[in-house]
């Protein structure tokens, strides 16, 4: 069983950065591949960013490759999503999550946090 709890969302100016993070429990935090998605106002949830196990490679929305970057931490059992230049089409709630193995889809996921509020004023 692995918790996830999402921070580190707010309001921010269009060209600003966030970075969230995503704290697990349990101790096998380390054997999941974590992803980012998230879900706009009318919108459908859609993926963001997703990393290994291991760390190291990465993969990324269309969206978003150039100003989002993830980012992992074992020893800490967090996930980072460090987001640069953000704009207005950013404004959503994002969701982590933890899965088997990385994909851009969301139900090959098995655990997903509660989400946190980004929103992107123009």
């Amino acid at each position: 069983q692995v918790q996830l709890v999402e921070s580190g969302g707010g309001l921010v100016q269009a060209g600003g950065s966030l970075r969230l993070s995503c704290a697990a429990s349990g101790r096998t935090f380390r054997h999941y591949a974590m992803g980012w998605f998230r879900q706009a106002p009318g919108k459908e949830r859609e993926f963001v960013a997703a990393i290994r196990w291991s760390g190291g490679t990465a993969d990324y929305a269309d969206s978003v490759k150039g100003r989002f970057t993830i980012s992992r931490d074992n020893a800490e059992n967090t996930v980072y999503l460090q987001m640069n230049s953000l704009k207005p089409e950013d404004t959503a709630v994002y969701y982590c999550a933890a899965g088997r193995f990385v994909s851009n889809y969301g139900g090959n996921y098995d655990y997903w946090g509660q989400g946190t509020l980004v929103t992107v004023s123009s």
